[in-house]
């Protein structure tokens, strides 16, 4: 069925299905703060046993699950390594240092998302009282879709282990990578100690993040939950969403990546566009910001819409909500911009 609105933004746009609603209504609940919630239970103890951790923390966001990763592995005083571009350092508020008093060490990522391992062993400092101590290394997961290799995450773990550094994933788009790598989610997690998964973006549940990691890293990230607010009561109804999502959306994610696929070939070659190039369910292309105004509101007025000001390129999002037809009139009207009615028409077949 053809949507009215086609929202490529991003992936955290998507609705429930009907089924995953019928999942959330007939959620057995209970008092998640008091640990008696049995639907939060399973998920929890789902996860933990699907990526091999001991334990499991369900928490209302991504930037929430990333933060108390933060503040239980690191004290007062202490660093982190992360990429200049990283979520956890670019675009969470500066949550550990404001509420961690964590410093942040940023260091510059390769274009594909990796850190350069040899410029993160310089990075850590010396046992001195001049230096804040180094504590972790963060990675991210997909990173503006690109799926880190397995061979990078093995040698980034032997670095950090060589340096006495624990490490936390960033798996917001865990599934993702795993279906782009061809691998299970438990081979990506089996050389970090934390990861934090979003159940609310490629998976299409309302809300809500799992961290994973050992039972004490896990027992201090659920004081940390309570402290920044983050204690829910009958939250099973939206762990059964969580479940559902598992069950029945992993393996989909496939479909969201063709189409991204065919949306970035279908754009390839548009008079303006740079290049256009496409990571599992991410599409970007080079377009200046005025430009990219002026292309928003011709989109807006087809029935689709596009984030702007956030990212130097273009970025476009599949998802949930996105089928075939969507794709195909996303570029009928990219086209109309681009091309002229007429133009788009023509090739189309319809003039």
């Amino acid at each position: 069925m053809e949507v009215d609105v086609i929202d490529l933004r991003s992936d955290t746009v998507t609705l429930p299905t009907e089924a995953m609603r019928d999942a959330m209504r007939d959620a057995p609940v209970g008092d998640d703060v008091y640990g008696e919630d049995p639907t939060v239970q399973a998920l929890q103890q789902r996860l933990g046993k699907d990526l091999g951790f001991e334990a499991a923390l369900f928490v209302p966001s991504g930037t929430q699950s990333n933060l108390l990763a933060l503040l239980a592995h690191c004290e007062r005083g202490d660093e982190y390594l992360v990429g200049m571009d990283a979520h956890t350092f670019k675009w969470e508020g500066g949550g550990a240092a404001v509420l961690g008093s964590i410093q942040p060490q940023p260091v510059v990522q390769l274009a594909d998302g990796r850190l350069p391992l040899d410029q993160v062993a310089a990075s850590v400092k010396p046992i001195d009282p001049h230096f804040a101590r180094t504590r972790l290394l963060v990675l991210e997961n997909t990173w503006n879709g690109r799926a880190l290799p397995l061979e990078y995450l093995e040698s980034a773990h032997d670095v950090a282990r060589a340096h006495g550094l624990s490490l936390h994933l960033d798996g917001a788009r865990l599934f993702n990578a795993a279906v782009d790598r061809g691998v299970s989610a438990r081979q990506i997690c089996r050389y970090f100690d934390s990861v934090s998964i979003c159940l609310s973006k490629g998976l299409g549940a309302p809300v809500g993040s799992v961290l994973l990691g050992s039972r004490v890293l896990i027992d201090k990230a659920r004081r940390w939950r309570k402290v920044t607010g983050g204690g829910w009561r009958q939250a099973g109804m939206l762990a059964a969403a969580g479940i559902h999502a598992l069950d029945h959306h992993v393996e989909r994610l496939a479909e969201d990546h063709a189409r991204a696929r065919r949306l970035a070939e279908g754009l390839s070659g548009l008079p303006e566009l740079g290049e256009v190039s496409h990571h599992t369910n991410m599409v970007f292309a080079a377009l200046p910001l005025e430009r990219q105004r002026a292309l928003a509101t011709h989109l807006a007025s087809h029935g689709v819409k596009i984030g702007v000001g956030y990212l130097p390129s273009l970025r476009l999002v599949t998802h949930l909500g996105i089928d075939d037809a969507a794709i195909e009139r996303s570029l009928e009207a990219f086209r109309s911009f681009f091309l002229g009615a007429g133009a788009s028409a023509q090739r189309f077949g319809t003039g």
